[in-house]
């Protein structure tokens, strides 16, 4: 390849055994290359694991370009890799291991067990067969001159191994990192005692939700002590520090249709009752407008305080910015090591573009690997 500087690898060193390193794993073992994979924690897969606790949302089967704009100011690089492993590529890859997909109402594709444990344990015996060489226990150190494979994760659940220690260690080098930020995180919103202990655990569907001038339709969950679900974690970017976010509890009716529902209905039922019947609000959407003092029966704000932390979050933002790698995702500097996954500096919300983005830079890189100059 263009600035690759070896030829074909006989060896590879992977780091991280997550999503992204099994991927370069079965790749560069199927074919024929001596791979030694890396795990500072005891088991290999414990993100994956993590990534199934849902069902494991493996990619999605939205229009291709469609699906791309998921990744933001990241599309243009993260492009070519995903058009070379796409999502069709992904459920084959599922089926060859004797696991079924199928496409979800959402338009979401996951494995037909609903969870991770299989895929993982078919795609171990796999490796096991092609010759991998688990080594638990075993971080990564610094830079050397053997072909390598970097996938050691971003900062969320760091109990998996993704704790972002090597990020001193990319700095020292003198190689950008964008800072870790969550991504897809729970927001944290003050609750008073009485709301929060009667909704904690209710969806509010049908919503469309609006944050720094940017609105999403969908749906989200009332916690303890905030908001999380599909609609939140796709306006993760605008919700990163303390925002006013307002939500629309009837996207499909114009603020004279509500006025025109609620004149038709002038029982002596109580205002609640009212709403319920003339705009089949549910319980939680009356309630949080009771708590947000709303008199509005269609939009509510709400102050949310910012992301619960990055610890908790199902993915992060930042990473090695994507100038310092080319476009097998190898490091400028360290032309013998690519480095893939969430490493990276991209972005996606939930619904199979995070694994996807794994997978793909994974088969990249991996592939880069496989060719001589």
């Amino acid at each position: 390849m263009p600035g690759h500087t070896q030829l074909k690898a006989s060896h590879v060193e992977i780091y991280g055994a997550g999503p992204a390193g099994l991927m370069a794993a079965d790749v560069l073992s199927a074919a024929g290359v001596a791979i030694t994979l890396h795990d500072h924690k005891s088991q290999p897969g414990r993100k994956f694991l993590l990534a199934g606790r849902g069902g494991l949302n493996l990619t999605h089967s939205e229009p291709l370009e469609m699906f791309l704009q998921r990744y933001g100011d990241a599309e243009a690089r993260l492009d070519a890799a995903v058009k070379a492993f796409p999502p069709a590529a992904v459920r084959q890859w599922c089926e060859d291991l004797g696991q079924e997909t199928f496409v979800g109402t959402s338009g979401r594709i996951f494995p037909k067990a609903m969870k991770a444990s299989p895929l993982l344990r078919a795609l171990l015996q796999r490796l096991g067969r092609q010759g991998v060489v688990f080594k638990p226990n075993s971080a990564w150190t610094g830079f050397s001159n053997r072909p390598t494979i970097l996938a050691l994760g971003g900062a969320s659940w760091p109990e998996t191994g993704s704790n972002a220690l090597w990020v001193p260690v990319f700095k020292q080098a003198g190689i950008d990192v964008t800072p870790l930020r969550p991504s897809n995180s729970r927001q944290s919103v003050q609750w008073t005692e009485q709301f929060s202990l009667r909704f904690q655990g209710e969806p509010i569907k049908n919503v469309a939700l609006t944050a720094n001038g940017r609105t999403v339709r969908g749906e989200f969950m009332l916690t303890s002590d905030g908001i999380e679900g599909g609609a939140i974690y796709a306006l993760s970017e605008e919700l990163r520090e303390p925002t006013q976010l307002t939500i629309d509890l009837k996207p499909d009716l114009s603020n004279e249709q509500v006025t025109t529902r609620l004149e038709k209905n002038r029982s002596k039922d109580s205002r609640a009752n009212r709403l319920r019947k003339a705009l089949s609000l549910s319980p939680q959407a009356i309630g949080l407008m009771r708590e947000a003092r709303s008199d509005d029966p269609k939009l509510v704000t709400i102050s949310t305080l910012g992301p619960v932390g990055i610890q908790r979050a199902i993915s992060t933002a930042g990473g090695v910015a994507l100038n310092e790698v080319d476009q097998d995702f190898r490091l400028l500097q360290h032309p013998t090591t690519a480095v893939i996954g969430e490493m990276l500096d991209w972005d996606a919300p939930t619904g199979g573009y995070l694994l996807q983005a794994c997978f793909s830079t994974a088969q990249v890189a991996a592939q880069s690997f496989l060719n001589s100059n």
